[in-house]
C-alpha cells in the first residue's frame, strides 16, 4: 500500500515494459533511467548528444549488471528530428508503457530552434509535444501506459502570452522558462481530458523536482550555480536538493499504482523546493484554467503540424 512516505522500494517489478526518457544522459532524466533499469525495464535513452548518451548507458549497465538499455538520437529543438526519432522507435519497439517528457532548457540567453521557435518554449513544449503526438498509437496499444512530462514549481509564476508566444517583442528569460512550464501542465491536462473522453487507458501525468542542482542550471547567474555546486549545494540542502531528490516525483508519477489522470507530483518539503518524499500537490490556477489548455493546444498543432489520432468512436 503506497502512502505519501513513497519510497523507489515500492517501484514494482518492470520487467517487460519500455521506457522512453527524453535527456536522460544526465541529471534528473539519468536518475530515473537507472531506478527503472534497476528494476528491469527496457529503457530508451533519447538525446541530443550521442555520445553523452552512450556514456551514460555504459554508467547504467556499471550500476546494474544487465540492464537493458538503448539510446535514441533525439533533437527537441528540431520537428525533423522528433519526426525522426519517433520513427526510429516505432520501427524498433512495438509498446510504450512510460514516455517521461524530462528534457529541458532554462534561462537562456534569446536564442530560436531549427523551427523559430523561442528555444525554451520550443525544447520544453513545443517539441515534446510533436513527440507525445507522434508516439500516441504506441502509448495507446499498450496497457497502462503513462506519459509523464517534468515541470516546474516556476509555473506558478508563468502565464501564457498567445499574442508573443516566441517572445519576439520581448524576452526576459524567467519570463520565457516559467510560460514553457505552465505549458507543459496545460499541456497534460488537456491530453488527460482528451484521453478520457475517448476512454483510453492511457494516463497523463505531470511532476516538478523542484530545486535540484542539475545541468539544467549551467544558465543561471554565478551566485545559483554557486549554490546548486556539488561541492557547495550540502550548505544549502534545505533550498537545493541531489538529483536523486529531485527524480523521486517523476518516479512516482510514473510507477505508483494508485497515480490517476492529470496528478501533479512534487517534494513535500518547505514551498516543494525540497523534501524527503514525493507527494501530490497543487497546480496553478491559471494551469487549469480550460480554455487555455484548449488554445494552446490548438496553437500547438497549428506550429507542429501534428495531430493527435484518438478513437473516433470514443471521443467526445
Amino acid at each position: 500500500m503506497t502512502t505519501d512516505h513513497w519510497t523507489t522500494a515500492e517501484i514494482s517489478d518492470q520487467r517487460g515494459r519500455v521506457a522512453l526518457i527524453t535527456g536522460a544522459n544526465t541529471g534528473l532524466g539519468f536518475q530515473a533511467a537507472k531506478v527503472l533499469a534497476g528494476r528491469g525495464a527496457t529503457v530508451v535513452l533519447a538525446c541530443r548528444d550521442g555520445a553523452r548518451a552512450s556514456e551514460a548507458v555504459t554508467r547504467i549497465r556499471a550500476a546494474v549488471p544487465g540492464a537493458e538499455v538503448a539510446t535514441l538520437h533525439l533533437d527537441l529543438a528540431s520537428l525533423a528530428s522528433v519526426r525522426a526519432a519517433a520513427g526510429d522507435f516505432r520501427d524498433r519497439y512495438r509498446r510504450l508503457d512510460l514516455l517521461i517528457n524530462n528534457a529541458g532548457l532554462m534561462i537562456p540567453p534569446y536564442q530560436r530552434t531549427v523551427d523559430g521557435f523561442e528555444s525554451q518554449f520550443g525544447i520544453n513544449h513545443v517539441g515534446h509535444f510533436a513527440l507525445t503526438g507522434s508516439l500516441l498509437d504506441r502509448l495507446l496499444q499498450t496497457p497502462g501506459a503513462r506519459v509523464v512530462t517534468v515541470s516546474s514549481n516556476a509555473h506558478h509564476r508563468g502565464t501564457i502570452n498567445f499574442d508573443d508566444l516566441q517572445s519576439q517583442h520581448r524576452y526576459r528569460a524567467m519570463v520565457a522558462y516559467a510560460q514553457s512550464k505552465l505549458a507543459n501542465v496545460l499541456f497534460t491536462l488537456e491530453l488527460q481530458r482528451r484521453l478520457a473522453a475517448a476512454g483510453a487507458e492511457t494516463i497523463a501525468v505531470v511532476a516538478h523536482p523542484g530545486a535540484a542542482g542539475t545541468d539544467l542550471m549551467r544558465h543561471s547567474p554565478p551566485h545559483f550555480r554557486f549554490v546548486t555546486h556539488p561541492r557547495t549545494r550540502f550548505l544549502f540542502s534545505w533550498l537545493i536538493q541531489d538529483p536523486e531528490s529531485g527524480a523521486l516525483p517523476i518516479l512516482r508519477a510514473a510507477t505508483d499504482p494508485t497515480v490517476k489522470g492529470g496528478d501533479y507530483f512534487g517534494p513535500d518539503g518547505w514551498r516543494e523546493f525540497t523534501g524527503r518524499f514525493p507527494v501530490r500537490v497543487e497546480t496553478s490556477r491559471a494551469a487549469r484554467d480550460e480554455g487555455a489548455q484548449r488554445r494552446l493546444w490548438a496553437e500547438s498543432e497549428r506550429l507542429t503540424g501534428v495531430r493527435y489520432t484518438l478513437p473516433a468512436a470514443l471521443t467526445n
